[in-house]
């Protein structure tokens, strides 16, 4: 009952920026992580950043410097600020929220359906 749609994906040309949103709704007591995650054909999903509530990150060392994770809230919303983009960036991106239950007990992982990203001259 919890659904993740994010927007802002694009074409781009190399070191150029984007700005990638994802907003969760549906049934929602308590998100404990937000983050994004990237896939290209024949290779795994990668993390590429995360922001837990209290605002601590983490990011990919390929990313470090060059994007920037944060969040809202108030609006469960998520965002990833991608400056200085490469080529090698290219890949569908996804969102990802791990929801704790009203009861604190458990946690689930929801995810988007993702968006293309395509940096190229």
């Amino acid at each position: 009952q919890v659904q993740l749609v994010e927007s802002g994906g694009g074409l781009v040309q190399p070191g150029g920026s984007l700005r990638l949103s994802c907003v969760a709704s549906g049934s929602i007591f308590s998100i404990v992580t937000m983050g994004w995650y990237r896939q290209v054909p024949w290779k795994q999903r990668e993390l590429v950043a995360k922001i837990t509530s209290g605002g601590s990150t983490n990011y990919a060392g390929s990313v470090k410097g060059r994007f920037t994770i944060s969040r809202d809230n108030a609006t469960n919303t998520v965002y990833l600020q991608m400056n200085s983009l490469k080529p090698e960036d290219s890949a569908v991106y996804y969102c990802n929220a791990v929801l704790a239950s009203m009861q604190l007990t458990t946690t689930r992982s929801y995810w988007g359906q993702g968006t293309q990203v395509t940096v190229s001259s």
